[in-house]
């Protein structure tokens, strides 16, 4: 599942914010109806206003996050008949038929009652549960001030732990003794072990990364020939943007067992090396000084730390030189920083007569000695 935008979460948010004070009106009706029971109270008239407000809190809560309108509207139509049987007491006839369709397994004994109201329970609590962690992931990315590669592994934490309560508490509502799950765990392993193992690996490559902190989100990796910005950390992939603009989804276990360049590990500190060569006839000290002024006109190139000129060795037909360049934003690419370099060293070597070396052999021969040749006379 990828990440939730930040404006799907302020809408979440949103929602929560309208839901507030349906919620404490639920909580302070059931205050005073708890009251008028204790002192004898008439109370016909607060429990029809505490079940209204009750499906009006329901409404608002969970239907939001239902994208389908069928579905929300299922789930209204279910809330209003909900709340329908329990103003007009039809409520005790109902259950006791859907009670009465039950069937016994082992020990387990399961009605249509107990099935649709755990089904109902685990809608609740699936929805309270998304709705939770998207505030959380809010609160992680505004107010927390922790990096964001732990702001992604405490959410997934987060999420696991929140549905797999709710599953956990739907299944203890139904009666079913949670030892079953042990066998299953144990065959459940057996095939992770087997179909799904690169899967699990990734999963488990992703949990991995997350925590050492070795990537993280806007960081500038190379894995082989994929340069690119990381986009996205996922639980299965990593997504990578080029320059271009290609989208390369890299598999987690790629980035734990292969060899990773990461330009922006512990600072967006990157050089730029710029070979470049001239003639043995050409003044060498005023060649380094035009490439520093060429790497100080470029554009990205830092002034700190200074870029820097050497000799780095005499070739077969040239003098070997070498600039150095530092950039902090190594994201928008490298190469047009180089490109922009090598184009300002060249229109400064044409203008003050820096000659570039061509290709020379030399080719050495001897004289051919003398031959004499005699002729055989005629018999």
């Amino acid at each position: 599942m990828n990440e939730p935008s930040h404006e799907y979460e302020q809408r979440k948010y949103e929602v929560f914010l309208k839901t507030v004070g349906p919620f404490l009106s639920v909580l302070f009706l059931g205050i005073i109806l708890a009251v008028a029971q204790r002192f004898n109270w008439p109370e016909e008239g607060l429990k029809v206003l505490l079940i209204l407000t009750l499906a009006v809190f329901l409404f608002r809560f969970l239907t939001p996050s239902i994208t389908s309108r069928l579905w929300a509207a299922i789930l209204t139509v279910a809330l209003w008949i909900w709340a329908v049987q329990y103003l007009f007491n039809l409520v005790d006839p109902l259950y006791n038929l859907l009670d009465s369709m039950a069937v016994t397994i082992g020990q387990v004994h399961v009605s249509m009652l107990t099935v649709l109201r755990a089904a109902l329970l685990l809608l609740i609590l699936y929805l309270l549960s998304k709705n939770l962690s998207v505030i959380f992931h809010l609160w992680l990315q505004t107010g927390s001030g922790l990096p964001a590669a732990t702001q992604a592994l405490l959410y997934k934490l987060c999420k696991v732990l929140l549905f797999s309560v709710s599953a956990v508490l739907v299944l203890h509502y139904m009666a079913i003794d949670l030892t079953f799950f042990a066998l299953f765990s144990g065959a459940l392993g057996l095939g992770i072990g087997f179909g799904l193992q690169k899967i699990f690996a990734n999963l488990v490559s992703g949990l991995m990364i997350l925590a050492d902190k070795s990537i993280k989100p806007g960081d500038v990796i190379q894995l082989g020939d994929t340069y690119g910005r990381i986009n996205f950390l996922g639980s299965r992939y990593v997504s990578v943007i080029t320059r271009g603009g290609v989208e390369h989804l890299v598999p987690n276990e790629s980035l734990i067992t292969g060899q990773v360049i990461n330009w922006t590990y512990t600072s967006s500190l990157v050089r730029v090396q710029a070979p470049v060569g001239i003639s043995y006839a050409s003044n060498v000290q005023k060649a380094m000084d035009l490439m520093l002024k060429a790497a100080a006109a470029t554009r990205r190139v830092l002034q700190e730390p200074k870029p820097s000129c050497s000799l780095t060795g005499f070739g077969d037909n040239a003098l070997n030189l070498e600039v150095d360049v530092w950039i902090n934003d190594p994201q928008n690419g490298i190469g047009s920083v180089k490109s922009e370099l090598l184009l300002g060293i060249l229109q400064r070597f044409n203008e003050n007569g820096i000659e570039l070396p061509y290709p020379q052999r030399v080719l050495h021969h001897e004289s051919i000695p003398e031959i004499l040749i005699r002729s055989k006379p005629e018999s």
